[in-house]
């Protein structure tokens, strides 16, 4: 089973104090996006997330800038239905797909936070945004897909003879990778996604979510081998475990220095929430999964993190794979420095070992 790792990009430097906990934002830098989006490509990353907020760059053409300026280097667009048509989004993506070489995919973000959902003028609550989700993933593929005009009439779309011109160069479609704590999310994931992004928990929690969501597939009609998994995780790497802990606790102590005295609310997203949990229950879950970043940031940009050599993290990242995970969201809090390292480090000893597996698995 082959293994993907995606990075992830901004629009800025980030991390000149080794201790960016948000990518996402900011003023345009042509050169820095260029410069980001080369270091993941020359790393061996097979993808890197375009993130989303409400006050972001557009995520279509970021990508689209990133994209003309590396050669192999995928890109998974953070997109939130319900802001654009999805006709309109269709047809956007299948056109950057064109463009790119066929290197495009779509990570659809519901929303887990009323007041950003708020500044793009959504006020509909939870549920209500999760069934329109649905409904706009059927119109979106229905988009990629059909060979003639089609109507439709939903909830919260009407479109008469819609079609596209253009299709997706990948086919049968544009991936679609979907993320979400709650049991609306579930639902809709499962129906539509590729690959589910679970956030950086422990074993045994991502082991239970994996199995829950294979059984909910299965219930709607679907294989449930066909259903990928990601997690996100912040590896923090040296070339000893006690200077890698080190590192970790000096990165604990620069965003603690940066938050300053603000009490953090508890976040509305549940993702978020479960993280905060976790950091609640201890500080080190199974081998290195340390959350004090996590609890200090109430769970905010996937801030768990596996601390030490390159190789235990390897072998941690590793157990992951063991339980299914087919993709790996790797970033740190040195942006920039920290995407080249994995690629030096990281990256390459979890590919041979997934490698060696998969030679050594006898035959079916």
């Amino acid at each position: 089973m082959a293994i993907e790792f995606i990075g992830m990009i901004g629009v800025r430097p980030e991390g000149a104090d080794g201790a960016a906990v948000h990518v996402i934002g900011g003023a345009i830098d042509m050169a820095w996006i260029r410069d980001f989006s080369r270091a993941h490509e020359e790393a061996g990353f097979d993808k890197v997330l375009v993130g989303y907020t409400s006050t972001a760059a557009d995520g279509f053409l970021i990508a689209g800038y990133a994209a003309a300026h590396t050669e192999r280097l995928g890109y998974l667009i953070a997109h939130r239905p319900g802001f654009v048509a999805p006709t309109l989004a269709a047809r956007k993506a299948a056109t950057l797909d064109q463009l790119s070489g066929g290197r495009i995919a779509l990570h659809l973000i519901t929303g887990g936070s009323d007041a950003d959902q708020a500044r793009d003028g959504d006020f509909v609550d939870h549920d209500t945004r999760y069934r329109r989700t649905d409904e706009y993933l059927g119109l979106l593929r229905r988009m990629w897909a059909e060979e003639r005009p089609f109507d439709h009439a939903g909830e919260f779309y009407r479109v008469t003879a819609a079609y596209s011109d253009v299709k997706p160069r990948q086919q049968p479609r544009i991936p679609l990778y979907f993320g979400g704590a709650s049991e609306a999310a579930h639902r809709i994931g499962v129906r539509h996604c590729d690959v589910y992004m679970l956030w950086g928990e422990p074993l045994a929690a991502i082991r239970e979510r994996i199995a829950t969501l294979r059984a909910l597939a299965a219930r709607h009609g679907r294989d449930p081998r066909e259903l990928g998994f990601s997690v996100s995780l912040r590896p923090i790497i040296a070339s000893t475990e006690a200077q890698a802990w080190d590192k970790a606790r000096a990165i604990l102590e620069r965003v603690r220095a940066k938050q300053g005295d603000r009490a953090l609310p508890l976040p509305e997203a549940i993702g978020a929430r479960r993280l905060v949990d976790f950091a609640r229950q201890a500080e080190v879950h199974d081998k290195r999964l340390w959350t004090p970043i996590a609890a200090a940031v109430a769970g905010a940009g996937n801030t768990t993190a596996l601390v030490g050599t390159p190789e235990q993290v390897a072998e941690s990242l590793l157990d992951y794979y063991d339980l299914g995970v087919t993709t790996l969201l790797i970033r740190g809090f040195d942006p920039l420095h920290d995407a080249a390292e994995y690629g030096r480090e990281l990256i390459p000893l979890v590919r041979a070992e997934v490698a060696r597996r998969d030679r050594d698995r006898p035959a079916a």
